[in-house]
């Protein structure tokens, strides 16, 4: 097979670019030290050439999903910690979405708020994040949840996604945000101030 050929359609490297002379190259040294052998396809060598195809770096939808951390914790979160994760020299766009305690709900004034979580509740969000991510290739994904007691201004949902074009990160992160909600076993009670409580969903 030529080179130009094999560099194109078997690793995707444009034809002209860096990328694709230099994996042609690679595949005519390979062409070479194969026919000077015996024993027919050299070991490693598609291996090799797959890691430098893979060492290049990407600028479009169909780099894999990368899913930073996803957990659940009863420790204060914040969203730049999210961003420092999942930021690079890739990143065209970092999309974020912080999910904090308000004063009030439904008319009510709201003191302070607790959230309880399965004991599934870590698993789930790691699922819910690779879901996400798979749904959304070139994305990276950084997002955890609050458990424990809040008071009113602290985070409980905090999120970050990265990718090369911002509308692959809000459309990700949109899907992160409402997924986690949907899906992850996580409940809250609030205390007003007329004195009453409520049990709610999943915040």
């Amino acid at each position: 097979m030529p080179a130009d050929e094999s560099a194109e359609n078997r690793f995707g490297a444009k034809p002209g670019s860096e990328q694709h002379a230099e994996i042609g190259a690679e595949i005519d040294a390979a062409g070479r030290a194969e026919r000077s052998s015996e024993g027919g396809a050299l070991p490693g060598v598609e291996a090799h050439i797959e890691g430098i195809v893979d060492s290049f770096e990407s600028d479009d939808a169909s780099a894999p999903a990368q899913v930073a951390f996803a957990y659940v914790s009863d420790q204060p979160i914040t969203v730049e910690w999210c961003v420092d994760n999942v930021s690079s020299d890739d990143s065209g766009a970092v999309v974020t979405f912080s999910g904090v305690v308000r004063n009030h709900d439904h008319g009510r004034g709201v003191l302070r708020l607790s959230y309880s979580g399965h004991p599934t509740a870590d698993e789930v969000m790691r699922q819910v994040a690779d879901d996400v991510a798979a749904a959304h290739p070139g994305t990276r994904i950084a997002v955890a949840h609050r458990v424990g007691e809040l008071a009113v201004g602290d985070i409980a949902l905090a999120a970050a996604v990265a990718s090369a074009h911002r509308a692959q990160a809000f459309a990700a992160c949109a899907e992160l945000v409402d997924t986690v909600k949907a899906r992850v076993p996580i409940w809250k009670e609030q205390w007003f101030d007329d004195g009453t409580t409520e049990w709610v969903g999943a915040g």
